[in-house]
């Protein structure tokens, strides 16, 4: 990579951070455009997030994408949001301006481009879905569901009163019916479901995987897994061995980079095979 004193400059900030492909993939961008330009993982600790993008801003860069735990965070610190990012109370992206902190947030564009991608278009319309968190990712998950006309989201969370809170902060902002409830409510909440999406990071890479029984969603069920380090998590494995559909992170993650790309380097990038075989590689060699 050769970079000048006028390289423009992005990353990503998370706690971990070594699994994010964020890297690879803007970096790959970068290098097919000829940018001059740098993207760099950013490992910071929750308690560090708002000192480290305050420096991050000072030092020159133009802005970084946000991964767990720091989405809700990233929202509460900018000046001012997009419309995605204030609905969902959280941001993946934060751009840096004289005039302060923007947060944007690209994640439900994403999962909906992902899931119309393989699912296809008008597969999730009138049905129900499930959804495993209650986080900023969840959140997200709620816009893009409501987005593609479920008709019913029902949230389940091991803290049942966190679920009811994202239900309280929604319900009037989305087009589904929203309900909250704890794992222990997953047979009621899976029977009918077309949908389940875990929006946790159960399943990651050195992170146990929830124990659900899969019995429980209807035989036209998908599965989404938002995370895709490892690319087949314990559940997509499990869901696929009862021939469930299955959609893994990895569309989710391109398309939902497309736009934090643009902002921060000027160029609107394509998501293409090449690149997914790319992410596919790194992931194999345990990058």
């Amino acid at each position: 990579m050769n970079i000048s004193g006028a390289a423009k400059l992005a990353g990503v900030v998370g706690w971990p951070v070594a699994h994010s492909l964020s890297p690879r993939l803007h970096s790959y961008w970068i290098e097919q455009g000829g940018l001059d330009a740098a993207y760099v993982p950013l490992a910071v600790r929750p308690e560090d997030f708002a000192t480290v993008i305050n420096g991050l801003r000072l030092g020159g860069f133009r802005g970084v994408n946000v991964t767990v735990p720091h989405k809700e965070a990233a929202f509460a610190l900018a000046e001012r949001g997009d419309a995605a990012a204030e609905i969902a109370g959280a941001a993946n992206i934060l751009l840096f301006a004289e005039s302060g902190v923007e947060a944007r947030n690209s994640d439900a564009a994403g999962l909906a481009a992902a899931l119309s991608e393989s699912l296809g278009i008008g597969a999730l319309k009138g049905r129900a879905a499930v959804i495993l968190g209650a986080g900023g990712m969840a959140r997200a998950a709620v816009c893009a569901l409501s987005d593609l006309e479920v008709s019913e989201i029902r949230i389940l969370n091991r803290n049942k009163p966190r679920a009811e809170s994202l239900v309280a902060a929604l319900a009037s902002r989305t087009k589904a019916r929203l309900s909250a409830a704890g794992l222990e409510d997953w047979a009621r909440a899976a029977g009918d479901a077309r949908l389940l999406v875990n929006a946790t990071s159960a399943g990651m890479r050195g992170v146990p995987s929830l124990d659900l029984k899969l019995e429980a969603l209807p035989g036209d069920a998908a599965v989404f897994d938002a995370v895709y380090n490892p690319l087949e998590t314990e559940l997509l494995a499990r869901a696929k061995a009862r021939g469930l559909r299955t959609v893994d992170g990895l569309g989710m993650l391109m398309h939902q980079a497309v736009p934090a790309f643009a902002a921060f380097f000027g160029v609107e990038p394509k998501v293409a095979p090449a690149l997914r075989r790319v992410l596919e590689e790194a992931l194999g060699h345990g990058g």
